[in-house]
């Protein structure tokens, strides 16, 4: 059964800096969202307006997740699979971490 992990990160950047920064680093994302188990998957993303959709496949299970920009937070949604959910809460603290690494003030 799939456990959905929510991830919401405040910023003070505004949606189009945010979602800058994401574009540009979403691999370091991704590879925490697999566990670090990143060379093992592939993704395919699509922007749609200020929501990224992320699909992938790791060791034959399925990782989907949705990324939205707001004004002032991003918020990421992970459904991961049965074999990863047993480390979800870390890679939702490390999810966090490096999402907010990416959305602080420079």
């Amino acid at each position: 059964m799939a456990r959905p992990i929510e991830v919401s990160i405040p910023h003070a950047l505004g949606k189009d800096e945010a979602r800058r920064r994401i574009e540009q680093g979403f691999g370091t994302l991704r590879s925490q969202m697999t566990g670090g188990l990143g060379a093992l998957a592939s993704f395919q993303e699509k922007w749609t307006g200020d929501q990224l959709e992320f699909e992938g496949g790791m060791l034959g299970q399925k990782v989907r997740g949705r990324l939205t920009v707001l004004a002032d937070a991003v918020r990421i949604q992970v459904d991961l699979p049965e074999m990863l959910a047993a480390i979800a809460d870390k890679i939702r603290g490390t999810l966090q971490r490096e999402s907010q690494k990416l959305l602080e003030n420079k």
